[in-house]
């Protein structure tokens, strides 16, 4: 064999031993790397949790005012002698009640 082709030899050998180490590596940490994956997506971060709590907060918030406007528009009536709108009144006054028993969170938030 000619000088050269045992040092190209010898270069191929050491340059494939380097792929060859980063292969072995990367099929021995590949379960870790799965495992921590799916914990993070299993786990809700504090930011997160915060987020959330923070979107139940203002859908309350909002439910609670649309129904006040609405209890507010019947009670106006209900003083007119309609009859029907305190009717209307009372119902909404009860799911008022409902809502503020229950809070943020509670059995109509997602």
């Amino acid at each position: 064999m000619s000088p050269h082709r045992i040092l190209a030899l010898v270069l191929a050998a050491l340059a494939l031993q380097g792929c060859l180490a980063k292969a072995v590596v990367g099929v021995a940490t590949a379960p870790v790397r799965v495992v921590s994956k799916g914990v993070d997506l299993a786990t809700t971060s504090q930011s997160e949790a915060d987020e959330k709590r923070g979107r139940e907060i203002r859908k309350y918030e909002e439910r609670l005012a649309e129904l006040e406007a609405t209890y507010n528009y019947h009670m106006e009536r209900c003083s007119s002698v309609d009859a029907g709108a305190c009717d209307a009144a009372k119902a909404v006054d009860a799911e008022i009640e409902e809502l503020r028993k229950a809070g943020p969170g509670g059995p109509d938030s997602d």
